[in-house]
């Protein structure tokens, strides 16, 4: 995705009418609204698990496993091991949605603050963060987080410290060259010449003409981390059993597929239809930004 800021951002604070302007084209953007409703109905959803779910998520049955959606109430039937797949669905919305948030969250502060501190400074400061950036750029985001998450064993903290150490380079390559844009322009530079702080530069003119591009392009990578979460799960390297998560549900039901197709298919289907939604979230927000159109 490309790191130029939209003309509008391109000033010392962003004028109302171009805020208003994001609300207006939101408003009239029915496909990303319609992908936003369908996110916020998953985490309704996933935090109201407990009032939604008629059946205890870690329950099995072993006379009751592998059976089609609507058998004796369980609305999208159960798993190889007779635990209702509804609720399970329902509670590992909670750990995919976090899994997919959550990295992307930590990589934006920390390589977002990078990211700006090389823009600004530039120099040598610079050259050292960013080649440091580059020597993750050498390997596949995949690979590079099964690695780590190899490396320092499964669980739900390796697979946040991996994702996260994942999305740190492309979010602060991003801040880097926002930052260095905005700093080349006059008002930064007439701040400065008053004497102003570099902190105070930074926080009062740098920083809000570099988040919107930030928060765009880290609600791209959203997506792709649930994807990854559910990779690393599958795999064994991310959240562990009994907890219910889709990628680790997906594993456990892959032996399954000749005998409940339409259930051994559901937790893949959630992951797709999140992970799809937020990037149609994204490329809306993205539009609504662009004063250009």
């Amino acid at each position: 995705m490309s790191a130029v800021l939209p003309p509008a951002a391109l000033r010392a604070v962003a004028p109302p009418g171009y805020l208003r302007a994001i609300a207006r084209r939101l408003r009239h953007d029915y496909v990303t609204l319609s992908f936003g409703a369908i996110l916020v109905l998953t985490l309704l959803a996933a935090c109201c698990a407990p009032l939604v779910a008629h059946y205890d998520p870690y329950a099995t049955g072993l006379l009751g496993r592998l059976k089609p959606p609507g058998w004796q109430g369980h609305l999208l039937g159960t798993d190889d091991l007779g635990r209702d797949m509804f609720a399970r669905l329902l509670y590992g919305a909670r750990m995919s949605l976090a899994m997919g948030v959550a990295p992307v969250a930590l990589a934006l502060a920390i390589g977002g603050s990078l990211g700006v501190l090389a823009g600004f400074y530039g120099g040598a400061l610079n050259m050292a963060i960013m080649r440091t950036m580059d020597v993750f750029y050498a390997f596949p985001s995949v690979l590079l987080a099964v690695a780590i998450s190899g490396t320092i064993g499964g669980g739900v903290a390796s697979g946040l410290l991996a994702l996260t150490l994942v999305f740190i380079p492309s979010l602060c390559r991003i801040a880097e060259t926002a930052t260095s844009q905005v700093r080349a322009l006059d008002f930064v530079e007439a701040a400065q010449a008053t004497g102003a702080s570099s902190l105070s530069v930074i926080v009062a003119h740098v920083l809000g003409n570099v988040l919107p591009a930030l928060f765009v392009f880290a609600s791209s990578l959203i997506s792709v981390s649930v994807l990854l979460a559910a990779g690393l799960s599958f795999l064994g390297l991310g959240v562990q059993p009994p907890t219910p998560d889709w990628g680790q549900m997906l594993a456990g039901l892959r032996q399954a597929i000749y005998l409940q197709p339409l259930v051994c298919a559901l937790p893949g289907l959630a992951i797709c239809i999140v992970s799809f939604s937020f990037n149609m979230v994204s490329d809306g927000l993205r539009h609504a930004m662009d004063i250009r159109t």
